[in-house]
């Protein structure tokens, strides 16, 4: 097991790629300036210092140098003791809609974005809670089973799109029935399943599968997105907002929020109704309550001891950077020179 203790620095081995680049056209252009001038061997004799692989040499070791000395800066760091520790918390699932009228930018920068913001800021507060994502609109899929792995958490919450999901609608009656079947049938009372949408429900039976989860021992929150006068649809077209969305008789279409059948979905899940719009009022209160949730051993985490091992790199760059400061770019004619001196002072004993 291993980690990096500052894994941001790890970016500056974008530059390595980029100065070689820049090095190689740099001697392509130097070269054909030389090649204006006359026959490549005639130039060479009149160069006879020039030493173009003592040069290349001198670029690999200094690239070398700088990547070890940027992974001795991220401080590598191997595991050392390995300890098991009980965990106590939730299993969450979060399911968000992802219909297209949560592309509405009554809410900044719009409902699914500021949604996303949301969960985000859910799985940073997890503690030794599990999570996992649903996404729905009239139809819904799992986007990640429950885990503790808080990374993967965020990863694929940062894929979610309005595209992923085929058939439009909001049905959250569909989104509580799948999320259920995601818990498996283990019967507990620290289960949660907290529904965001816009609340605009075109769908049947969510107050009755809202039921069938607290049957489950399951508590069903909402969180409704958007402000009360509601907004407008955006139309895209390659990413780009080009009008918004009309009705059959060409009049721009108007969604707003169902606080009503969200309040009834809550009540009926046992679970309580907020208000999300562009402060966090709404999810600090949600955060509130499932923190109050009775908790159960979710598992075993292994937590590791670390030893840093940036010297590993330290040490071999510097040597690196020794080795270039002694290496020339012209040819070095010393050695010969020590040399010839050397056999002068034999032949004149002789």
């Amino acid at each position: 097991m291993f980690r990096f203790a500052h894994p941001y620095f790890l970016y500056g081995l974008i530059i390595v790629p980029i100065i070689l680049i820049i090095y190689m056209i740099n001697r392509n252009w130097k070269k054909k300036a030389l090649a204006r001038f006359g026959d490549n061997s005639i130039i060479s004799s009149l160069m006879p210092d020039q030493s173009p692989k003592r040069q290349n040499f001198k670029i690999i070791i200094l690239l070398f140098a700088y990547t070890f000395l940027i992974l001795g800066i991220a401080d590598l760091q191997v595991g050392s003791k390995i300890a098991n520790v009980k965990a106590k918390g939730i299993d969450l699932i979060i399911a968000l809609d992802v219909s297209n009228s949560m592309l509405c930018e009554d809410v900044t920068p719009n409902r699914l974005e500021r949604a996303k913001q949301a969960i985000s800021k859910i799985i940073e507060n997890m503690g030794d809670n599990r999570i996992g994502l649903v996404v729905f609109a009239g139809q819904a899929y799992t986007q990640l089973p429950i885990t503790t792995d808080y990374y993967a958490a965020k990863m694929f919450l940062s894929q979610i799109t309005t595209d992923m999901v085929p058939t439009q609608g909001t049905d959250i009656g569909e989104a509580i029935r799948h999320s259920v079947e995601s818990f498996g049938t283990e019967k507990a009372k620290n289960k949660a399943i907290v529904i965001i949408t816009d609340g605009e429900n075109f769908e049947d039976e969510p107050i009755a599968e809202a039921k069938n989860a607290v049957d489950k021992g399951i508590a069903v929150y909402t969180i409704g997105i958007g402000l009360p006068g509601g907004g407008h649809i955006p139309v895209l077209s390659n990413g780009i907002k080009i009008g918004y969305k009309k009705d059959k008789d060409g009049n721009t279409v108007v969604t707003k929020i169902d606080d009503n059948m969200l309040q009834k979905i809550a009540a009926a899940g046992n679970g309580a109704y907020f208000r999300m719009t562009n402060s966090n009022a709404g999810l600090n209160a949600l955060l509130e309550k499932l923190d109050k949730m009775e908790k159960k051993e979710t598992g075993s985490k292994i937590f590791t001891e670390y030893e840093d091992r940036f010297q590993y790199f330290i040490l071999p760059a510097f040597i690196l950077l020794i080795l270039e400061f002694f290496i020339f770019e012209k040819k070095n004619n010393i050695f010969k020179q020590i040399k010839n001196l050397y056999y002068k002072k034999i032949m004149s004993n002789a």
